[in-house]
């Protein structure tokens, strides 16, 4: 029966979207007690239930002031961003392998990470005119327009007609990451103050997360999932075509603006907040396709919880074994990655 294959199917997908779950708390718990200060679970739990009105009373407790600072002041706000910066960029990769119908599209690889760390790079040099702390909230809007200008331009390379070229896309991808990169640098080696500082948040770090950039990043994330998650039939009907989907109803060339502006968004809040960390988006997606398989509506929240845990780990690695940024991690990960989806690509042609 028909039926009863689509229903053991949902009960399966639920079952991996509650162990995806289980699986972020219990990285997230790993990442808050693990460090040069080791934490007990118990202990690190009533530090940050001390916090919560409703049940601070349950904490009975005793901790030195210091474990605190460590919990709430460092290692808590680094988490939660690295879960939020996880999740965005998996699920804009997601949405961009399955708008292009292409598994080796992420925000990295296609220019859009360098067009946003672009944009951040041009209000170091605004810091000359206008006050620091400004700078801090427009940021978000250059890497933004930085973003949106990187994937228009590196879509209209890459489009003949109505086709895009896989390689074209890939090729066009990695030139204009690269010609952004350039005047990036230039930007920060002219005119920023601190040069290494700023290098350091370029790699793509979660070192200096603070507060602020939680609620910076969190309702956007949150606001472009659900918009995403709202476009995952019709992203489902792109997978067999752009003229096939127009004639089952999808309006094609509007799904693609919202998926590219959302995932511009999405991407530019991450850079302005941790710098550009590659290959999330690439990899996760790809490995929760192979779990799941390529109904978007179960592929997007699934690499959404996969992705929170894949950057938490790579955080607690990059911290705790070899003490680098974390995108140099993920790098180790997805770069290999990235050449085998290549190779299998190449032996399939």
């Amino acid at each position: 029966m028909v039926w009863r294959e689509d229903l053991m199917r949902k009960i399966a997908w639920k079952h991996i979207l509650l162990l995806l779950f289980f699986l972020l708390l219990f990285s997230a718990v790993l990442a808050v007690t693990t460090g040069p200060a080791s934490i007990p679970v118990h202990e690190a739990l009533g530090i940050i239930l001390s916090r919560v009105p409703a049940l601070n009373n349950l904490v009975n407790s005793t901790y030195p002031n210091s474990w605190e600072t460590i919990v709430l002041g460092i290692r808590l706000p680094r988490v939660l961003l690295g879960i939020f910066v996880g999740m965005s960029l998996a699920v804009a990769g997601t949405c961009m392998q399955g708008l292009f119908r292409n598994p080796m599209a992420d925000p990295y690889i296609l220019g859009i990470s360098s067009g946003a760390a672009l944009g951040v790079a041009v209000t170091l040099v605004l810091e000359m005119f206008i006050a620091k702390a400004a700078t801090y909230y427009i940021a978000p809007l250059f890497a933004f327009a930085g973003a949106l200008g990187a994937v228009l331009v590196v879509y209209n390379i890459a489009r003949v007609g109505g086709f895009v070229s896989v390689e074209t896309l890939l090729l066009a991808g990695v030139a204009v990451a690269s010609l952004f990169s350039a005047f990036t640098s230039i930007l920060i080696y002219a005119y920023s103050k601190d040069v290494m500082s700023v290098l350091l948040w370029l790699t793509g770090s979660l070192g200096a997360a603070k507060w602020i950039d939680v609620t910076v990043v969190f309702p956007t994330c949150l606001a472009s999932v659900i918009v995403l998650f709202l476009f995952a039939r019709d992203l489902n009907g792109m997978l067999l075509g752009e003229e096939t989907a127009q004639h089952i109803g999808i309006d094609v060339e509007k799904v693609k603006k919202i998926i590219l502006i959302t995932s511009s968004l999405v991407t530019a809040s991450v850079v302005a907040t941790s710098g550009t960390i590659g290959f999330v988006g690439l990899v996760v997606p790809h490995v929760m396709r192979l779990i799941v398989g390529p109904d978007h509506r179960i592929l997007i929240p699934s690499s959404a919880l996969f992705g929170g845990i894949f950057l938490i780990l790579c955080d607690v690695i990059a911290r705790t074994v070899i003490q680098v940024p974390v995108a140099i991690v993920t790098a180790l990960f997805g770069a290999p990655f990235f050449i085998y989806l290549l190779w299998r690509r190449k032996r399939s042609m």
